[in-house]
């Protein structure tokens, strides 16, 4: 994967978590900056880079959604399907980037979607069955390897929204 196509779905991943609350605004001008190193530009992704901390809670919300559309990515409304599949995907990218544990990235999945969201159903089952590990006839270890397999099975299900391809 180019530098560039890396940087763009580095920047599609934190725009939809940071929508979720799953990322803060400081993260997002983090993200715009790393893109800007790797070679993505436009003018509205300049101006994100370059916000301070102190003006990246203001400034994100607005700045946001015009660079996605600038780069031809995806903003995702708050509440929509496909907004919570795309942040349950960037959440097992997480996990793939070695960002988060498997113990994790199945809590915050059930924690923000619970067992409402079918793509990640089987995470939210899996965030119970860490509660009663020691009680049931897997382990720890067969756990973690079923959190990493969907795990990847969703992000090789991830839909390529940007035209950097």
């Amino acid at each position: 994967m180019s530098p560039i196509k890396a940087a763009a779905d580095d920047l599609q991943d934190l725009a939809v978590l940071w929508s979720i609350g799953e990322a803060r605004a400081q993260d997002v001008v983090e993200v715009a900056c790393a893109a800007l190193v790797a070679g993505l530009d436009s003018p509205t992704l300049r101006v994100l880079a370059g916000c301070t901390r102190a003006e990246a809670e203001y400034d994100v919300p607005d700045l946001l959604p015009v660079v996605l559309d600038e780069l031809g990515l995806v903003f995702y409304p708050r509440d929509s399907e496909a907004g919570r599949e795309a942040a349950a995907r960037a959440l097992a990218h997480q996990l793939l980037a070695g960002r988060l544990t498997p113990r994790e990235l199945a809590l915050r999945i059930h924690q923000r979607f619970g067992h409402q969201l079918s793509l990640a159903e089987r995470l939210a089952e899996l965030d119970d069955e860490y509660d009663i590990v020691e009680y049931g006839d897997r382990t720890l270890a067969q756990l973690d390897a079923e959190v990493t397999a969907e795990a990847q099975r969703l992000a090789h299900d991830r839909p390529d929204h940007n035209r950097l391809s």
